[in-house]
């Protein structure tokens, strides 16, 4: 199955996480306390990432989540935005390797 990656900046992630949360319905799934936010819907993989080079709203990059996915990829489309291909066992690695203490599991 795949869904949809989408990877936004912002500068206030607690009031990100409280928007988002109500828009998608659900709370993130795994929050790095004033860095990261993650929610994974039926349909949609949602990261946010407090980035202050970026401007807040700003796309940080797209992407898939891809249960077929065997590795990592990423690729950069004819606009310049660049596109990531992973599974969810991936990208949790990503994110406990960039914060050891988040330990995200994904629930499948």
């Amino acid at each position: 199955m795949r869904k949809l990656h989408i990877a936004l900046a912002t500068h206030d992630l607690p009031a990100t996480i409280d928007d988002y949360s109500v828009r998608l319905g659900t709370p993130p799934c795994s929050v790095v306390h004033g860095e990261y936010a993650l929610w994974r819907t039926a349909s949609l993989n949602l990261s946010v990432r407090h980035d202050p080079d970026c401007a807040p709203g700003s796309l940080r990059h797209l992407g898939w989540e891809d249960s077929a996915a065997t590795v990592f990829s990423e690729e950069t489309d004819v606009n310049g935005i660049t596109w990531e291909c992973f599974s969810a066992a991936q990208q949790a690695e990503e994110i406990n390797t960039l914060w050891p203490d988040a330990n995200y599991r994904p629930e499948d």
